[in-house]
């Protein structure tokens, strides 16, 4: 069998989850019209992903109606309990963490997702919080020497994530957090996030999965705060490939002054597919294996995608 990340195969990559098929997965869906319309997918997918309506209805409306259930069943469960102690207290956000690597799609995951269950969960607030607004300004990486390896678990304010995290799980009636740009590629300064007691909290990033036994906060982690987790996965040569075409889709649109990679938008497309190769095999692929990949086994479902970036598999850990 030929390894999935193209260089090994944990022997024990399936062990405990349940494989189901695309066609075994999609026929799970209550087609009930919850899902996207084209235009709605299309405003959803990032750059150069090719997430069709067909993907939406046979993959994520059964994925979001399944994470609605489980929601609404710790919410029952949590209610029940809080009346049995005699407690007047709110309940607590339901919250999904999505990881995976670099240009796999986890981005275009979640917001799907969160469309779909804005949908069916009626009256319910279903918030997105994305990591990159954790990473510490590119001002503190220069100091620090590390702005070679932004994305690295180091790289992240993991102390104010957590407690972040803990603030929102807590029922705080705001908690503020800070916003990056793409465009920039760094935080912006003076702008946050605000959330409000959420019913649904996705949280997606990289290393939301991961387990440190380093740093301030190394007596909690992110996944601590989750009560349902997603890893997407795809090949290596894959992932490598759409990096490089997504690097060479979004040259064409970086001709703004202000963007952190305009110089790109100059280049020819061998020197940018050179670059992108550059980056993947010295950042993101180290990154890769030595800290996202390993959290695969982690999540409570698995997607796993072709190299046409379409899901093939779905594999679920059972409650």
């Amino acid at each position: 069998m030929t390894p999935r990340n193209g260089f090994r195969s944990p022997p024990t990559v399936d062990v405990g989850y349940e494989v189901f098929t695309r066609e075994r997965w999609a026929a799970l869906a209550r087609r009930s019209g919850t899902d996207l319309s084209d235009a709605e997918v299309g405003q959803l997918v990032a750059t150069g992903e090719p997430v069709s309506h067909e993907e939406v209805v046979d993959v994520y409306l059964p994925m979001a109606q399944f994470l609605s259930l489980a929601a609404q069943t710790k919410r029952e469960g949590q209610r029940a309990v809080t009346e049995f102690l005699g407690e007047d207290v709110g309940i607590p956000p339901f919250i999904i963490g999505i990881a995976g690597g670099v240009a796999v799609g986890k981005s275009t995951t979640a917001r799907v997702l969160q469309a779909l269950l804005r949908k069916s969960a009626s009256g319910l607030g279903i918030d997105l919080l994305t990591t990159d607004g954790f990473l510490w300004p590119n001002a503190v990486l220069e100091a620090r020497g590390m702005m070679g390896r932004k994305g690295f678990p180091e790289s992240y304010d993991q102390r104010r994530l957590v407690e972040a995290l803990a603030a929102i799980r807590a029922g705080e009636p705001e908690v503020a957090t800070p916003v990056y740009s793409h465009l920039s590629y760094d935080i912006v300064p003076d702008e946050f996030q605000v959330f409000r007691r959420p019913d649904i909290l996705i949280v997606e990033g990289l290393n939301v999965l991961q387990v440190s036994t380093k740093g301030p906060s190394a007596h909690v982690v992110v996944s601590d705060f989750f009560d349902f987790s997603i890893y997407v996965d795809a090949a290596e040569m894959d992932v490598a490939r759409w990096f490089r075409e997504r690097l060479l889709t979004l040259r064409s649109g970086l001709l703004e002054p202000g963007s952190f990679l305009h110089h790109l938008a100059s280049l020819s497309d061998d020197d940018v597919t050179a670059l992108a190769q550059q980056v993947w095999h010295q950042v993101n692929l180290v990154n890769l294996r030595e800290n996202v990949a390993p959290t695969r086994n982690r999540a409570n479902l698995v997607v796993e995608k072709g190299s046409d970036h379409l899901v093939e598999r779905v594999l679920l850990r059972r409650p």
